[in-house]
C-alpha cells in the first residue's frame, strides 16, 4: 500500500506498532500544498494525527515496506538529515541533502559494498537510467556504509552509471531509520534470492564484505530507496528495506521519480 502524504506529521501518543487495518484516504488540492484527511487511523487505540501545516519535510510517497507509522516514529527526517555528511570518491564530503537541493534523484542505499543483493540492485536501477531517468532530468545516486576506498572498489568493479558516495559513519542510514540486524539479513526468502543472484552471475565480494568498515558494524545493515528533490526538505518516496534483497517493484520507484 502506498499513501500520499504532503505534510509533516505530529502524534498525540506513542508511535504506532502496526498497522491499522484501515487505511486513511488522503485529498489534496492541485498546488499539494494542503491535505485533508477524512480518518484517522488507530494503533493499539491510539489514535495518530496528522497535522494539516505545512512544515519541515514532505513526503509524497511511502513504499508499503515499511509503512505510514515507520515515517511517524521517524519524526522530522529533513532535521535529522541536515546534519549528514557523506564522501564522494575523492573524498570530499557532501551534506547528503545538497545530493537533491537543486534536483530530483533516485537515491539508493546499499547494504555495503562487497554485498551481492546491492549489485543487482545497482543494475536494475542504472538499466533505467538513460531512457527514463536522464531523460526526466533525475539523477542516479547510490549511497553505502563503508569507507572512501570501499566506494570505489564498488564503482570500479560494476561500473556502475550513477553517482557512488561513502557513508563511513552510518549517519544517514540511523537518520533514516534503516533496519539492521542478524534476522533481517538471513531469511529464507534472501537465501533462496542469493541462489538466484549466483545464477544470474553476479557474485559477492567477499573482500570488502570482510573489511573492517562491514565487521565492525557486523555486516548486518539493511539499505533503502528513496526519491527526493529538487528542495532538501523535499522527500517524495521512501522504501526501507524489511530483509536482505527487498527490492520493490521498479514501477514505484519510476512513478515517484519520472511521473
Amino acid at each position: 500500500m502506498a499513501a500520499t502524504l504532503s505534510a509533516s506529521p505530529t502524534y498525540s501518543s506513542a508511535a504506532p506498532q502496526r498497522k491499522s487495518s484501515q487505511s486513511p484516504r488522503v485529498f489534496y488540492n492541485s498546488s499539494h500544498r494542503n491535505l485533508l484527511f477524512n480518518s484517522s487511523f488507530s494503533h493499539c487505540n491510539n489514535t495518530v494525527k496528522l497535522s494539516l501545516k505545512r512544515a519541515g519535510i514532505v513526503v509524497s510517497a511511502v513504499s508499503d515496506s515499511p509503512g505510514i507509522g515507520s515515517y511517524v516514529e521517524s519524526g522530522n527526517i529533513a532535521d535529522l538529515l541536515d546534519s549528514v555528511k557523506v564522501f564522494d570518491l575523492n573524498g570530499n564530503g557532501i551534506p547528503i541533502s545538497d545530493l537533491w537541493k537543486d534536483r530530483k534523484a533516485v537515491v539508493a542505499f546499499a547494504r555495503h559494498f562487497g554485498c551481492v543483493f546491492c549489485r543487482k540492485r545497482a543494475d536494475y536501477l542504472a538499466s533505467k537510467k538513460q531512457d527514463l531517468l536522464d531523460a526526466s532530468g533525475v539523477a542516479l545516486v547510490l549511497i553505502g556504509p563503508g569507507s572512501i576506498d570501499q566506494a570505489k572498489a564498488f564503482s570500479e568493479q560494476t561500473k556502475f552509471q550513477g553517482e557512488v558516495y561513502a557513508d563511513p559513519a552510518h549517519s544517514s542510514y540511523e537518520a533514516l531509520n534503516f533496519v539492521s540486524g542478524f534476522t533481517t539479513t538471513f531469511t529464507p526468502k534472501a537465501g533462496l534470492k542469493i541462489i538466484e543472484l549466483y545464477m544470474e552471475g553476479y557474485r559477492q565480494d567477499w573482500n570488502l564484505s570482510f573489511q573492517k568498515d562491514t565487521v565492525s558494524r557486523g555486516g548486518w545493515q539493511q539499505g533503502g530507496i528513496i526519491v527526493a528533490g529538487p528542495g532538501k526538505n523535499n522527500i517524495s518516496y521512501i522504501h526501507k528495506d524489511k530483509e536482505a534483497g527487498d527490492d520493490p517493484d521498479i514501477q514505484e520507484i519510476l512513478k515517484a521519480c519520472c511521473s
